[in-house]
């Protein structure tokens, strides 16, 4: 998942230590996956901000806690702190951060997870939401799952008609974007009908 090297686990040690807070660990959070914006931030996470969504990569001495959503980014991914007189560098690789545009021989299924994952997710994590994709139809229908937030949210058929569709509508060969989400079921729906 994500390879810290000892140099940068000490240093996070450290940091950590320097805080005196019992349990404190480290957040690591995407922004801007998928586009030539991407990057991670890193900040303390204290045991209260930790979320039924993040992913625990345990090291020794401290805990990384990463979003759920935001693994697949980070993928590979590695870091190193490379200390010096004037205090130092931390290092962080993720191969997959960035993403890459399919190209021209991409099929119909790369490019809609491609839209799904760089510019839909993104928008829909803010409401802890997410879209899946389900199968694409011999005839170009794109069916679609909403889960978290969306699942069960009032406004899902605003974010599915002027978010969804017009983002999916300039891929060729996708002629209709349909959701199949129990909305019924939904635990936390964003906003509440």
């Amino acid at each position: 998942m994500i390879d810290v090297e000892e140099s940068a686990a000490a240093y996070f040690r450290k940091l950590i230590e320097q805080q005196g807070i019992d349990g404190l660990g480290v957040r690591m959070r995407v922004v801007h996956p998928g586009t030539p914006q991407g990057d991670c931030k890193l900040e303390f996470c204290e045991p209260e901000d930790v979320t039924i969504d993040d992913v625990a990569v345990d090291q020794p001495g401290f805990t990384i806690y990463v979003d759920r959503h935001q693994l697949p980014w980070l993928e590979g991914a590695s870091m190193r702190y490379d200390g010096d007189r004037t205090g130092g560098q931390l290092t962080i690789r993720a191969p997959k951060l960035k993403g890459s545009v399919p190209d021209a021989d991409a099929s119909i299924v790369e490019r809609v997870q491609y839209v799904l994952d760089t510019e839909v997710n993104p928008g829909v994590a803010s409401h802890g939401g997410k879209v899946s994709l389900v199968e694409i139809s011999r005839d170009g229908v794109v069916v679609l799952r909403f889960g978290g937030g969306c699942q069960g949210c009032s406004q899902v058929s605003v974010t599915l008609k002027h978010g969804v569709e017009q983002s999916l509508a300039r891929i060729p060969g996708v002629t209709a974007v349909r959701d199949v989400t129990d909305h019924e079921s939904g635990e936390n729906p964003y906003y509440r009908a």
